[in-house]
């Protein structure tokens, strides 16, 4: 069955799409928690970080987030957030990245 996320890339679902290549898609969190909010997703099912393979779209996940920040004019820093598994917070099994921006991050987090 297809992820909540794959449905989104589909676009089976709507989505605030703000960038997309052939290895990944990124779109505006529905419930963002600072200013910038973007999930940037891999076009491929990755369960997560635990699942990934030696090659694939999760390379291009860094260099999106470069250019989205970029776009997004977060030019005093972002924090970028990968969750894996049911402790590390991860409620989609789609490896994605959270791209966070737009006012001072918190330290610690979580």
């Amino acid at each position: 069955m297809a992820t909540l996320f794959t449905k989104i890339i589909n676009r089976e679902i709507p989505g605030d799409i703000v960038y997309e290549d052939e290895h990944v898609v990124a779109f505006r969190d529905i419930a963002p928690q600072a200013p910038v909010h973007i999930i940037i997703v891999t076009r491929s099912e990755i369960p997560g970080i635990a699942a990934l393979p030696t090659t694939g779209d999760h390379l291009h996940l860094l260099n999106a987030a470069k250019k989205i920040a970029e776009n997004e004019g977060l030019d005093n820093g972002y924090r970028l957030v990968i969750n894996q598994g049911a402790d590390g917070g991860q409620t989609f099994d789609h490896l994605h990245v959270h791209l966070l921006g737009g006012r001072q991050m918190a330290w610690p987090p979580g």
